[in-house]
């Protein structure tokens, strides 16, 4: 009950509340008159005994006092006398707010107020005062009433106050329960999950907007699974990125726990039944589901995933600073914010929104660019370990690959990346001065590779692994440990409950009561003191192995095709191949083996996911368009009656086998960002062409219809429209076609009707095509080199990333002769194969 001034019926009603059974507690707004000063004046003066010997001695004065305020009789304000000393025998009901202390900090709010007031009912357990501070979103009093030295809790009371914080978006209460011991291994459970994913509560979110994408003709009241949210973080994540609830593993897991909790709750969801529940394999039979199973071993991952897609930026930011893995997940947030926000974009949805998860993720950008370099300058070697490591827990990739993905420059940028790029680059030489030239020197020269400069054994091990390297030793683990599946084991362990997963140096599982999470690390530890240099076969076989061997090769390989193939569309095409023609057909071919090879060889598993990354660098499908093309010439230039078609083909197909020169040069640190310039430019140049043919065509068919009226249908007409109009952009401009000489004469022709249109209609199309559009795309381009300039230095770091990523995972060959490597790369899958 809330007194606010009030008259005798109040007096009245306050000492029916404080005298009820149960009782209602009290809260009187002292300073508001009549009423409520009385209550709140006699409850200042009374005694916590219950004793009246202070208001008994002041019996005249509250008498006078309220026959003023209410106008009453002397019997009647007796009564209402003792009305208020029956109210102060319960004083412990009765709380006084007093509104003159507002001006004070450290007065109680109203709120406050209310809350204490509740609280003192002596009604309520702390499970419900809880939920009621929470629900009035008032952690100071949980903080200081609450939560109070020697309060005990009932199993599960404090889980569900977590639940009813984070549904809410209580950011401070979720903080309160971490603080007091809530342990969201424990907490945080499959059903959880899927129940904050479908609540209603919290801020809006464009997370159905996706849901449809990848979930078309969803009903009303449709309930999220896990496997809907996965495939959501598939999308938004791109690339080879597999999120663990999509995952094959994942789905016996799911079964179990659904089961369990289905039968009690509610009916199993469409990815539950579909994943066996009502058909338990041997597998789901065995999996164990207690209370203390910690089904997710990254409970903060998971949470900040769900609070970035429901976006809850500050509890995404407190579940940033919990847990494992700050660096991955500040660096999953910002892609998945990045991914929503161009999302949103494509569906049209408020600007607003759209630049508000920009923010978000430039938020999360600059927390894991501070992380990064404080950790650098902590410790460098272990920084480098913290961007190379496999995340088990983020689809097996590592801080680097996440950045690129996320395409954080910054990150890339830093000197702890290019420390790292820098020895993947080089591989197993160390070399300071003229790099390039000494390699390529020992491309042409063998023997020159034992004058070179290698690390010794002890620092190679230190190394980051490459890709191939890595899954070598996969296959050899495999091959060690047999056949069975250690991460599968943990899980359908009894043991497995609330244990981390460590991954030994030999690739088996075992398990640590150790809080510390542990990765996968591709670097160890050795003793520097005693360096052992390389043996000769080792030399040459790191040589030819490193990165940078490979791109010079490529690039020398790449040199003579067009010298040949340039030497065959320039001089006559007999019949026959020549050997300049042979090896061009044979350099080409091989390389679409190699297309073939990475798509194949790519992480996803579908094949459909397989093509969408490798089509992910625009120059792979222009390789395989130009490969097809060139496929097609051959094939007509080997029939006598179609050769000369075949050898066009073939020198339309030289010009893109020119361009792509542009690849090569992007590694170079001045011509990088030029060659990023002029990729941008060429797309903003589509839709300038499009504003261009709409004023081009205005003008070209009113010219050629009033000019040549009389002309029949053909497509030469097309032709004729386009011509002179856009030669008249760079300069010509026909000056004897714009007002040709005609008249009564008869030596000359006679004029068409309406020909007087013609030069000012010209004159119009040259204003707005030459001087309007031509500036416009001018000052378009000049936008775009300023943009670019600014960062030019990170986005040649951006580059070499990308670059030194490719010609890691290359055969050692260059094409022709990498169909040798190709060869012996499938006959080592046959064996494997053979072998099981």
């Amino acid at each position: 009950c809330l007194v606010i001034e009030g008259g005798t019926n109040t007096i009245r009603a306050v000492l029916e509340y404080v005298t009820d059974s149960p009782p209602v507690p009290v809260v009187v707004c002292d300073g508001s008159g009549r009423a409520a000063d009385l209550i709140a004046f006699v409850h200042k003066y009374a005694s916590d005994t219950g004793e009246q010997v202070v208001l008994e001695s002041m019996h005249d004065y509250l008498l006078g006092t309220i026959q003023k305020t209410f106008e009453v009789s002397p019997e009647q304000a007796e009564q209402l006398y003792q009305e208020l000393l029956l109210c102060t025998k319960n004083k412990n009901l009765i709380t006084v707010f007093r509104i003159q202390d507002r001006p004070e900090g450290n007065a109680p709010e109203l709120d406050q107020t209310i809350l204490t007031a509740l609280f003192k009912s002596q009604h309520l357990s702390p499970p419900e005062q809880l939920s009621l501070a929470l629900t009035w979103n008032r952690v100071d009093i949980a903080r200081s009433e609450i939560f109070v030295y020697g309060q005990e809790w009932p199993h599960g009371a404090l889980d569900e106050a977590m639940m009813q914080a984070l549904e809410h978006d209580r950011i401070d209460f979720v903080k309160l329960l971490l603080e007091n011991g809530v342990s969201m291994r424990k907490f945080l459970t499959i059903p959880r999950l899927e129940e904050l994913y479908n609540t209603k509560h919290g801020p809006a979110n464009t997370l159905g907007y996706i849901l449809r994408d990848v979930r078309p003709h969803i009903p009303k009241g449709y309930v999220y699974t896990l496997h809907d949210i996965g495939l959501v973080i598939n999308k938004l994540m791109g690339g080879a990125y597999r999120s663990y609830y999509t995952r094959r593993k994942f789905r016996p897991i799911y079964a179990k726990v659904m089961n369990s909790y289905v039968n009690t709750h509610r009916k199993p969801s469409t990815f539950a039944r579909s994943a066996g529940i009502n058909s338990m394999s041997l597998v789901t039979g065995l999996l164990p589901v207690t209370s203390d199973m910690a089904l997710f071993e990254f409970p903060f991952n998971e949470l900040l995933i769900w609070a970035v897609l429901t976006k809850r930026q500050q509890m995404a930011l407190l579940m940033w600073t919990h847990g494992e893995e700050a660096l991955a997940k500040s660096l999953v947030a910002c892609k998945l914010y990045k991914a929503m926000a161009h999302e949103a974009a494509d569906d049209d949805l408020d600007t607003e929104i759209y630049e508000e998860l920009r923010s978000y993720a430039k938020e999360f950008e600059v927390k894991g660019l501070k992380l990064l370099d404080f950790c650098y300058r902590q410790d460098a070697e272990r920084a480098q370990r913290l961007l190379t490591c496999e995340l088990q827990s983020w689809s097996s990739q590592s801080c680097l690959s996440l950045a690129v993905a996320a395409n954080h420059r910054a990150i890339l940028a830093h000197p702890c990346s290019q420390v790292i790029l820098a020895d993947l680059w080089m591989g197993g030489l160390r070399t300071r001065k003229n790099t390039n030239l000494k390699v390529i020197l020992g491309l042409l020269v063998p023997p020159f590779v034992k004058k070179l400069d290698f690390k010794s054994k002890e620092e190679l091990q230190q190394m980051p692994q490459t890709e191939e390297e890595h899954l070598e030793n996969q296959c050899l683990d495999y091959d060690d440990n047999g056949k069975h599946n250690p991460d599968a084991e943990a899980l359908l362990s009894d043991t497995y409950s609330m244990k981390d997963t460590k991954v030994q140096e030999n690739g088996k599982v075992s398990l640590t009561d150790s809080e510390n999470t542990q990765y996968k690390d591709y670097m160890y530890d050795h003793d520097m003191r005693h360096q052992r240099p390389l043996k000769l076969k080792k030399k040459f076989y790191e040589f030819y192995t490193a990165p940078i061997t490979k791109f010079w090769a490529d690039s020398m390989a790449y040199v003579l095709f067009l010298v040949l193939f340039t030497y065959t569309v320039l001089v006559r095409m007999e019949p026959t191949p020549s050997w300049q023609e042979a090896y061009s057909i044979a350099y080409i071919a091989t390389l679409g083996c190699e297309k073939i090879r990475e798509i194949v060889s790519s992480e996803p598993v579908a094949i459909s996911h397989k093509f969408s990354v490798w089509a992910w660098n625009m120059w792979n499908p222009c390789d395989a368009a130009a490969i097809i093309f060139f496929l097609i010439g051959l094939v007509l230039r080997l029939r006598p009656y179609t050769m000369d078609i075949g050898r066009v083909i073939y020198c339309v197909d030289s010009i893109y086998w020119y361009l792509r020169i542009l690849n090569i040069l992007g590694v170079n640190k001045y011509l990088g960002p030029l060659v990023t310039m002029m990729g941008k430019m060429v797309k903003n140049l589509i839709y300038f062409v499009v504003l261009l043919l709409v004023v081009l065509m205005s003008f070209g068919v009113s010219r050629q219809a009033i000019l040549f009226p009389n002309n029949d249908a053909s497509w030469r007409l097309v032709r004729d429209v386009y011509y002179q109009p856009y030669f008249m952009l760079y300069g010509e401009v026909f000056a004897d076609d714009i007002d040709p000489p005609c008249g009564e004469d008869p030596s000359q022709p006679q004029c068409v009707t309406g020909h007087w249109v013609t030069p000012i209609a010209m004159s119009m199309y040259l204003l707005i095509a030459n001087i309007l559009l031509i500036n416009l795309l001018i000052a378009v381009f000049n936008n775009i080199f300023i943009e670019v300039n600014a960062v030019s230095h990170q986005v040649w770091m951006f580059q070499r990333f990308t670059v030194v990523m490719e010609y890691q995972q290359k055969p050692v060959l260059p094409p022709p002769l990498i169909a040798f490597c190709h060869f012996y790369s499938f006959l080592r899958y046959l064996i494997r194969k053979a072998k099981g």
